[in-house]
């Protein structure tokens, strides 16, 4: 195991690497938090609540087949396009906090994302299997090559979990495209006033932080893996 970057049991200074990613996602959450809690206490002058907001989102697109209901939990709001229902968590659904309309009219905005065909949550949609099976097995085949001396398999291992990256790298423009799409119906409709308006772009873009803050992590620890692989240097033997 030497040639694939054995470091001991002891020592691996590629741990920082996971380090780098955890703060960054701690940052991240940390953010959304702040934000969101700053925004969850400013009232909308409007009175709308969260869902009858994100009604106009939807009808804004002109989407007639999509329910909005209550969930459980905190901030853990999510569109189903399997059964075209939106769920708001128990701080989102019934309020008219500046937070909750920006948070339930993004979910709103996945919506219409599928409603239209947008290209990369289609994408997205359709290279979740490989991913779920890349971060299953990928790592387990790439070891199986190092065991073996085979490198292509570890090539191959590393190749499949990689996919966890590739699919935070597509989740991107999905997630800021949902915000604008919010962000723009907010403003047509007036939803909310100017300034209130600010506020949600605040909340939504903290958001979208943790999703960039999860592509680096995977980044990291992709890279963290292709170290301890030796790969790069096991070709250069």
């Amino acid at each position: 195991m030497g040639g694939y970057g054995y470091y001991g049991f002891f020592y691996d200074p590629t741990f920082i690497l996971v380090v780098i990613g955890f703060v960054l996602s701690l940052i991240a959450q940390l953010r959304v938090k702040s934000t969101y809690g700053r925004y969850a206490k400013v009232m909308s002058s409007r009175g709308l609540t969260a869902e009858r907001a994100a009604q106009k989102v939807l009808d804004y697109y002109g989407i007639k087949d999509v329910q909005i209901v209550p969930t459980r939990g905190n901030l853990t709001d999510n569109y189903n396009p399997k059964t075209n229902v939106i769920s708001l968590s128990e701080s989102v659904y019934g309020k008219s906090s500046i937070a909750a309309i920006g948070v339930a009219c993004h979910e709103a905005g996945h919506a219409a994302q599928h409603a239209e065909g947008y290209v990369p949550i289609k994408l997205r949609n359709a290279i979740i299997p490989a991913c779920n099976i890349g971060s299953t097995i990928g790592i387990p085949i790439a070891i199986l090559g190092a065991f073996l001396n085979t490198m292509p398999l570890v090539y191959f291992g590393l190749l499949l979990y990689g996919l966890i990256a590739v699919f935070q790298f597509v989740t991107l423009p999905v997630e800021f495209n949902a915000s604008r799409r919010a962000i723009k119906v907010i403003g047509e409709t007036d939803i909310l006033s100017e300034n209130e308006r600010r506020g949600a772009v605040k909340v939504l873009k903290a958001a979208a932080m943790t999703y960039v803050a999860a592509l680096a992590t995977a980044i990291l620890n992709l890279l963290r893996l292709f170290i301890i692989f030796g790969v790069g240097r096991r070709d250069d033997d």
